[in-house]
């Protein structure tokens, strides 16, 4: 293990687990991120905490089943889930939160992409994990910045891991890398030692691995939005087990028997070398994504293609029966995982957040309504205004949405194609996908590629806080009556103290009815 006063390298030929655990150690006592490390997590975190309320509010199944099963766990000195004062067990209150988090599949997501080291797996991840460092700070007495702090800790390792080793190629589920770091923060946050942790990741990654057939199939279940917090429900049991004595095994990584060597062969050592940021600007978060609405975020591109098209060709909108054809072109792994033709008939809300053509011709129709009641200039205002008048929420993925016969009409007029080399060697770098319309009469109208929509940490040209403001307002109406302040509160989380730490949970939650 090598180190300097910003970054930590972990060497394949070196006990990695035992350097994590090392890492987290070090930074929650030394870690220095600049303030925009702080604030981008600050609003991730923000993101996640109003999409968890928000599935909460609509009686989505297992965020509610999963809440009421924390509440039956009280525990003098607990932690709280979301709209709760209350104190239950840390692994349940985090089982929970993270599920309700993850129901809609709109939070903040990463591809692993780091080509100055060449570490370009492009694995998924995704902010789910917040819960834990919130947890492990309430429950060591501790104010908001060494929450946040533990934020930037978790994303790091998760971030870093996603770059160097593709879960996704061996059909393992991408939570993988949430769960090692969730143990890793959860116990450098509450004092356990380096070995202590790389035992319970020793035993997570012996005991734990999710394969990825809980998203495959033609109607996806509860298992696959709830697939991260089961696993962080583990990992941090491993943790507290670890701490209490039990011995997982050892040096995971080079193992030969675990996950890791049994997918990539080596010669004894791990299969990457792990590079992670101590201080300055240089964290993974900063090249993490933001979702603008409830989408499966491989279809941005062509969110931002179609946003493109209806803005410079208001007749696309204007006249959807006059369209003939609309074809998208996209890469590997958007085309296998959302273009999939089993996706192309919906029955549920995870199928159809997982369905190329449903989403973007939910966009489509939505738009088309727009132009009816308001006109042409509807769409006039720019690409920030239509993100946010397009913007797809929950109710865009309802029983009655799903079935909306013009966004059906929309949908068989699509096809899906594969871009081949030319847009997967563009991948993870960016989102490559185009669209092309073709009307009645002949005109055809073209988005050329579109690599990074508004949302993607390379795209400079959207206002991203005010589409983001706009998502929480959304967000927050959905979950309560008045969620201004809520809102502030959260975007704030470095700046509470103690007290208010131990309360962040404490907010209404209104009965929306149930959504499905």
């Amino acid at each position: 293990m090598s180190q300097s006063a910003s970054a930590r390298i972990l060497a394949r030929d070196t006990n990695q687990a035992l350097g994590i655990g090392q890492y987290a150690i070090d930074f929650m006592r030394d870690g220095r991120p600049d303030a925009s490390v702080l604030e981008r997590t600050s609003l991730f975190f923000t993101d996640a905490v109003l999409c968890g309320a928000s599935a909460l509010a609509l009686r989505t199944n297992a965020p509610t089943l999963l809440r009421n099963e924390a509440l039956r766990y009280p525990a003098r000195k607990g932690v709280s889930v979301f709209g709760s004062r209350k104190a239950v067990a840390p692994e349940k209150a985090i089982v929970a939160n993270c599920a309700a988090v993850r129901e809609w599949d709109s939070n903040g997501t990463n591809f692993g992409y780091r080509p100055e080291l060449a570490h370009t797996a492009g694995e998924f991840g995704h902010n789910d994990f917040y819960a834990v460092p919130v947890a492990a700070a309430q429950l060591a007495g501790e104010d908001g910045a060494y929450a946040l702090r533990g934020m930037v800790c978790l994303d790091e390792i998760r971030g870093r891991l996603a770059e160097v080793f593709s879960l996704k190629t061996y059909k393992i589920d991408h939570v993988v890398h949430g769960a090692i770091a969730s143990a890793a923060v959860y116990g450098a946050m509450l004092g356990a030692s380096a070995d202590e942790i790389e035992s319970a990741i020793g035993m997570f990654v012996a005991h734990a691995i999710p394969w990825r057939a809980i998203r495959a199939g033609k109607q996806l279940s509860d298992s696959k939005g709830a697939s991260a917090a089961i696993s962080t429900e583990f990992a941090i049991l491993c943790m507290q087990r670890s701490m209490r004595g039990f011995l997982g095994p050892r040096d995971i990584f080079r193992n030969p028997e675990s996950m890791f060597r049994q997918f990539v062969k080596t010669k004894g050592e791990s299969p990457f070398d792990l590079h992670l940021s101590m201080g300055g600007g240089d964290f993974t978060v900063m090249g993490m994504h933001f979702k603008l609405g409830l989408y499966e975020h491989q279809s941005a591109g062509a969110l931002q293609g179609m946003i493109d098209l209806v803005q410079r060709h208001p007749e696309i909108a204007g006249k959807p029966g006059a369209i003939r054809r609309i074809l998208i072109t996209a890469y590997e792994p958007a085309f296998g995982i959302i273009g999939d033709p089993a996706k192309r008939d919906p029955k549920t809300r995870q199928s159809a957040d997982h369905s190329m053509v449903y989403i973007v011709g939910t966009l489509l129709r939505k738009a088309a309504e727009r132009v009816a009641a308001k006109g042409a200039a509807a769409l006039g205002g720019g690409n920030d205004e239509v993100w946010k008048s397009l913007m797809l929420g929950p109710h865009d993925y309802g029983p009655e949405a799903i079935a909306n016969a013009d966004t059906r009409t929309l949908m068989a007029k699509m096809d899906f194609e594969h871009g081949g080399v030319e847009y997967d060697r563009r991948y993870p770098e960016g989102i490559p996908t185009s669209l092309k319309v073709e009307m009645e009469g002949g005109a055809t109208f073209d988005s050329g590629l579109v690599m990074f929509p508004a949302g993607h940490a390379r795209n400079t040209t959207a206002d991203l806080r005010g589409i983001l403001d706009a998502k929480f307002a959304l967000l927050g109406k959905l979950a309560m009556d008045k969620p201004k302040r809520t809102i502030r509160q959260l975007l704030a989380v470095g700046e509470m103290g103690r007290k208010d730490l131990a309360r962040i949970h404490d907010f209404s939650i209104e009965d929306r009815g149930a959504f499905e």
